[in-house]
């Protein structure tokens, strides 16, 4: 029996609106795949993700395009195959997990020979505001013990300061979303010293970060935009010293595993990171999140209503979602 995929997009609407550099969002867009053997179905879920080109519909075309592949008999090894690192590729790839867990009766954690994942502590992100507000909501969320601070080059000092008065415990994650200059990046390096930041994430430009190669900084520097695949893990060792792993872009959990053996290999810390989802993209996620040295993973928590059985943020703290819900 051939496999059946079936495609939807989704948009599932946010509690609060979420700003960074680039612009707001008020819902999570999402497209799940649901990758079907008879009766036993896989589910995997992406975020298409527009600072690579990618849209809602666009992403749903290319899956139901894969579809019609699966029908006319070519293997899904080989569908994924074709497929370029990216949102599509990770539901495809994140459904075939689920659904060979499902159909062999082996879970995810069994067939990676691990234990299931715990509970993990996550950053919670503290969306880009004026001072006053960001200080606000660090103080609803000050019992959470890592923060994700958004910033942009307007005024990231006043910012970064007014976090850490409403939320002054906290180890905190500095994110500009490539919105700074290399001035900028360096006009901070004394207030950023003198703070507990544990890492400052994609500061310049994915395209214009060569000025990073070498460079001393106060804190590690993380590459997001920078890296999407293990391909690109040799160029960003000499200007980074972590890198941001999100399934959405390296287009599935089979190379998201790849990417972090690879990055330890290279002397690189790993972070796992994810884009404003539901559990259902946040669970496979979970096993690159284990072994990870940080874990941004607060994706749900944005939403207004998550997933039945989903996963849950609590003081900073990701719970693993119920059993069943993704892997067997």
């Amino acid at each position: 029996m051939s496999l059946v995929l079936r495609v939807r997009a989704e948009r599932l609407a946010l509690r609060a609106p979420f700003r960074i550099s680039r612009g707001v969002k008020t819902h999570a867009e999402v497209v799940v795949a649901e990758l079907a053997d008879g009766e036993v179905l896989g589910r995997g879920e992406c975020v298409p993700y527009a600072r690579y080109g990618e849209t809602l519909d666009g992403v749903a075309a290319r899956l139901a395009a894969v579809g019609d592949r699966l029908r006319s008999g070519m293997p899904i090894e080989a569908v994924l195959t074709a497929l370029p690192a990216g949102a599509a590729r990770n539901a495809l790839d994140c459904a075939l997990w689920d659904l060979d867990a499902r159909r062999s009766g082996r879970s995810v954690g069994q067939r990676l020979g691990r234990p299931p994942p715990g509970p993990i502590p996550t950053a919670v992100t503290i969306s880009l505001g004026a001072p006053a507000a960001m200080r606000a909501a660090a103080a609803a969320v000050a019992d959470a013990p890592l923060l994700k601070v958004k910033l942009d080059a307007e005024q990231p000092a006043a910012c970064l300061a007014a976090v850490v008065e409403g939320a002054p415990d906290a180890r905190l994650i500095v994110d500009p979303n490539e919105g700074w200059t290399l001035a900028v990046l360096m006009a901070m390096a004394d207030q950023i010293s003198q703070l507990n930041v544990i890492m400052v994430e994609q500061p310049l430009p994915a395209d214009a970060d060569q000025d990073l190669e070498g460079l001393a900084y106060p804190a590690p520097l993380c590459a997001d935009e920078a890296v999407h695949t293990s391909e690109d893990l040799e160029q960003v060792a000499g200007r980074y010293q972590m890198v941001n792993i999100k399934l959405d872009k390296a287009g599935g959990l089979t190379e998201a595993l790849a990417m972090a053996e690879r990055a330890r290999a290279l002397g690189l810390g790993v972070m796992a990171g994810c884009m404003v989802c539901s559990s259902l993209s946040i669970a496979p996620h979970l096993w690159v999140a284990a072994q990870a040295d940080a874990c941004d993973l607060d994706g749900p928590w944005w939403l207004a209503q998550d997933r039945p059985g989903g996963c849950r943020v609590e003081s900073g703290v990701l719970y693993p979602p119920k059993s069943g819900f993704w892997g067997g």
